[in-house]
C-alpha cells in the first residue's frame, strides 16, 4: 500500500508465519468463556450467508494477465470446524462467515452479489437494460472475475450505471474491470458518488501515509501467516487483492438527503452519510425492492470509530443518527438490507431489530462515553469500564470483529477532549526509551522485571506483562529475554482477541520481536489512476510536510511552476522553516520559474523520475538559478517504511 499516494486497504501478502505457540489454560478459560456466553447455536447468519449462492469462480485464484495470482480464495479454506484453541472462537466464527465465497442472488432475478474474493463486497442490480454495479472492489482484476461470473450464470447485459458508496479503495478500485472510460463516455453511463468522493478517494491517506501504511502491515496482517495460529482475516472482511487499482470520476454527486434519482430505470432514494464511516459516504433505498444498501453504515460488526492504523476519529453519533433516520424512513416497508462487507439480512421483523441494534450499538459507546468522562474518569478508566448491556453484547453483528468496545471509547473520548487526561503528571511524560529506563531502573533492573513478569505470564496476566517488558524493551532492546517473553505475552493476546485488528497486531508485533523487522510485501494504492487524479493543493500540503523543517530553517528559496498541459500555475516559497503555497498566481520576484507537464509531476509523484532527472531529460526546464531549485528538492526528506514499532 505504499508509494507516494495511499488509501485505506488491507493486506494480500503473507509474509512469513507467525511462530506456532499453544494456547496457554489462561487464553483457553477465556476463549471457553464466550463459547458459554454468545448463542453459538444460532445458525442464523450462516443460512443468510450461503442463502441464494449460484455459483463461484473455477479453481482457487484470481490471476493477472501475467499470471500473478492477485487473489487466492483458498487462502482461508482453513476455516472450518470448531475453533482451535489458538482463536478466539467469535472471531473464528465471524472469519469463517467471511470466507463464504461466490456469486449470489439477494432479490430473485433483480440484485445478485459477488462476495469472498476481496475485502469487500460487489452488488449488481438488473437496471432495465443492464446491471448496476455497486462499489466494484479493490481491483480490476477481482472485479472483472465477478462481473464475467454474472453474465456466465445469470445474464450477459452491459454495465449502465456504477455507484461508489464512499471513498475507500475497497469498493471503488476495481471500477475499469467492469467498465472503461470510452463506454462510459460513448454510453453516458451514469458514475453516482457521494459529494467529495474524488478528492477524500485520491487524497485520504497521503499526508500522513507512511506511518499509516506500516501501521496497516499490522492491522491487516501482511507480516503473519493466515492460519490458525496466524491472521484470520480482518473480521470486516477477508482480505483485499493485490491488483491493478484504479478510478473514475463521478458524473452524479450525492451530497443531499433525500435525492431521488431513476439510474437505468430504476428509482432510487439516495442518503447523504459523511463523517461516520467515512468522509464521503452514501446509502440508497430502492422502492420497488423495498430494499437498503446500506454502506458501511450497518454492518454485521461493530466498526471502527478509530481505525488502529491511524486515521481522523469517527463519530459514534453521526452513526447512530444515520441510522435512525433510515429506521424512520424505511423501517414500516423494508424487506432486504444488503452492504458493502458481509451477506444480506432478509425480512422486516429481522432487519429492523438488526438496524435497531446497531443504532444502539453506536448510541451507547458515544453517549456512555461522554457521561462518564462528564463524571471525571479518563480515557483509560472508561475503556476498562464502559460494557455494553447484554441485550447488546449477546448479539453477534454487535461483536466487535473490527472495532471494538474498548478503543471506540478511547476514540469519542478522544473526539471531545483529545489526547491529555487532565492529570498534570501526564501532560510531559518522558519519551518511551527514558521511560523504560527508569521504569527498569526503579524496579531493580531487567532481571528483576523478568522475573516478575514470568510469573504475571504465568498467572495469565498478559496485559500487565506486556505494559511492563515493554519498558524493558525500550530501556534494552537487544535482551532477547524480554523481547521473548513479551512476545510469548502478545502472543496469548492475540490468541484471545475477538476484534481480528487486535488479533493482528499482536501476533505481527510479536512476529518482529522474535524476529526483527523484515522488510515484505505489501499492498500499493498507489496507481497511476490514483495519482493523475491528485488535486494539487493535496499534493502541495504533502510538500510541505517532507520539508524537512530545521534544515530549511534559515534558507530563503522563492519558486514559480507552469504546468502547460493542464494550464495551472503555483508558487511556493520556503521561509522560517516551513513552505506555502500560492496556486494560480505566479510571484513577480523568485530564484527560478520552473515548466513542466502535470503528466511530468505524476511521474516524479509515482517515484518513475525525480525532478533533477526531468531537469537533465528536458521534460522539466528551468528559467533562472537552477542551484535554488536543488536546493528545494534537496530538503524534501524522504519516509523508510520499516521504521520500528515493537523496538525503539
Amino acid at each position: 500500500m505504499r508509494l507516494t499516494v495511499l488509501a485505506t486497504a488491507a493486506a494480500v501478502a503473507v509474509c512469513g508465519a507467525a511462530t506456532a505457540q499453544e494456547a496457554t489454560d489462561a487464553t483457553r478459560a477465556a476463549n471457553d468463556a464466550l463459547l458459554d456466553y454468545l448463542p453459538f447455536d444460532d445458525q442464523t447468519d450462516f443460512e443468510n450467508a450461503t442463502r441464494g449462492k449460484i455459483a463461484e469462480l473455477d479453481g482457487t485464484a484470481v490471476s493477472g494477465a501475467d499470471g500473478t495470482v492477485i487473489y487466492d480464495y483458498s487462502q482461508f479454506d482453513f476455516l472450518t470446524g470448531d475453533a482451535p484453541d489458538t482463536a478466539n472462537p467469535s472471531l473464528w466464527r465471524q472469519s469463517a462467515l467471511n470466507a463464504v465465497h461466490g456469486l449470489f442472488e439477494v432479490v430473485p432475478d433483480e440484485i445478485y452479489q459477488f462476495r469472498g474474493y476481496d475485502l469487500a463486497v460487489m452488488s449488481f442490480i438488473r437496471g432495465e437494460t443492464g446491471w448496476i454495479v455497486v462499489d466494484p472492489l479493490t481491483a480490476n482484476e477481482t472485479a472483472a472475475a465477478g462481473m464475467a461470473l454474472l453474465r456466465e450464470n445469470v445474464e450477459d447485459l452491459p454495465v449502465t450505471g456504477v455507484i461508489f458508496t464512499h471513498s475507500h479503495v475497497d469498493h471503488f478500485g476495481g471500477v475499469k474491470g467492469v467498465i472503461t472510460p470510452e463506454e462510459i463516455a460513448e454510453r453516458n453511463v451514469p458514475i453516482i458518488a457521494p459529494e467529495g468522493f474524488f478528492e477524500e478517494a485520491v487524497s485520504e491517506n497521503l499526508i500522513a501515509g507512511n506511518t499509516m501504511s506500516r501501521r496497516a502491515s499490522y492491522m491487516y496482517g501482511n507480516l503473519i501467516g493466515k492460519g490458525p495460529d496466524g491472521t484470520l482475516g480482518s473480521g470486516l472482511g477477508t482480505t483485499t487483492a493485490a491488483g491493478t487499482v484504479t478510478i473514475v470520476e463521478p458524473t452524479e454527486i450525492i451530497s443531499e438527503t433525500p435525492t431521488e434519482l431513476a439510474v437505468d430505470g430504476i428509482g432510487m432514494e439516495f442518503l447523504f452519510t459523511p463523517g461516520a464511516e467515512a468522509p464521503a459516504e452514501l446509502m440508497f433505498w430502492i422502492p420497488e425492492f423495498r430494499a437498503l444498501m446500506q454502506a458501511e453504515e450497518i454492518n454485521h460488526t461493530l466498526h471502527n470509530l478509530y481505525t488502529l492504523r491511524g486515521a481522523k476519529v469517527r463519530s459514534g453519533d453521526k452513526f447512530a443518527k444515520y441510522i435512525n433516520d433510515v429506521i424512520n424512513r424505511y423501517g414500516d416497508e423494508v424487506e432486504v438490507s444488503f452492504g458493502s462487507h458481509h451477506w444480506p439480512t432478509w425480512g422486516n421483523e429481522e432487519i429492523v431489530t438488526f438496524w435497531k441494534g446497531q443504532r444502539d450499538l453506536y448510541r451507547y459507546i458515544h453517549d456512555e462515553t461522554l457521561r462518564l468522562a462528564n463524571r471525571g474518569q479518563t480515557m483509560l478508566e472508561i475503556a476498562e469500564e464502559l460494557t455494553l448491556p447484554d441485550s447488546l453484547a449477546q448479539t453477534f453483528s454487535n461483536r466487535g470483529y473490527y472495532g471494538s468496545v474498548s478503543h471506540n471509547a478511547k476514540a469519542q473520548y478522544q473526539l471531545y477532549f483529545g489526547w491529555f487526561s487532565g492529570n498534570p503528571s501526564e501532560l510531559n511524560e518522558l519519551p518511551p526509551v527514558e521511560e523504560g529506563k527508569k521504569f527498569v531502573e526503579y524496579a531493580g533492573g531487567a532481571d528483576a522485571v523478568i522475573e516478575k513478569a514470568q510469573a504475571d505470564f504465568d498467572a495469565g496476566n498478559y496485559r500487565w506483562v506486556a505494559t511492563a517488558l515493554n519498558h524493558v524493551v525500550f530501556a534494552e532492546p537487544d535482551n532477547q529475554a524480554a523481547r521473548n517473553l513479551l512476545a510469548d505475552a502478545l502472543t496469548q493476546l492475540g490468541y484471545q482477541a475477538e476484534s481480528g485488528p487486535w488479533r493482528n497486531f499482536y501476533l505481527s508485533g510479536a512476529k518482529e520481536l522474535r524476529d526483527g523487522v523484515v522488510e515484505a510485501t505489501t499492498p500499493d494504492t498507489g496507481s497511476a489512476d490514483v495519482v493523475r487524479g491528485l488535486p494539487l493543493d493535496i499534493y502541495l500540503d504533502y510538500l510541505a510536510v517532507r520539508l524537512n523543517h530545521p534544515e530549511a530553517a534559515g534558507r530563503e528559496i522563492a519558486l514559480n511552476f507552469t504546468m502547460p498541459d493542464v494550464d495551472q500555475q503555483f508558487s511556493l516559497t520556503v521561509t522560517n522553516g516551513v513552505m506555502n503555497y500560492t496556486i494560480g498566481d505566479q510571484a513577480e520576484t523568485v530564484d527560478a520559474t520552473v515548466t513542466m507537464d502535470r503528466a511530468v509531476l505524476d511521474s516524479i509523484n509515482l517515484g518513475q523520475t525525480t525532478l533533477i532527472d526531468a531537469i537533465s531529460d528536458g521534460s522539466v526546464t528551468v528559467d533562472g538559478d537552477q542551484a535554488k531549485v536543488e536546493e528545494f528538492v534537496g530538503l524534501l526528506d524522504t519516509f523508510g517504511f520499516w521504521f520500528n514499532i515493537v523496538t525503539p
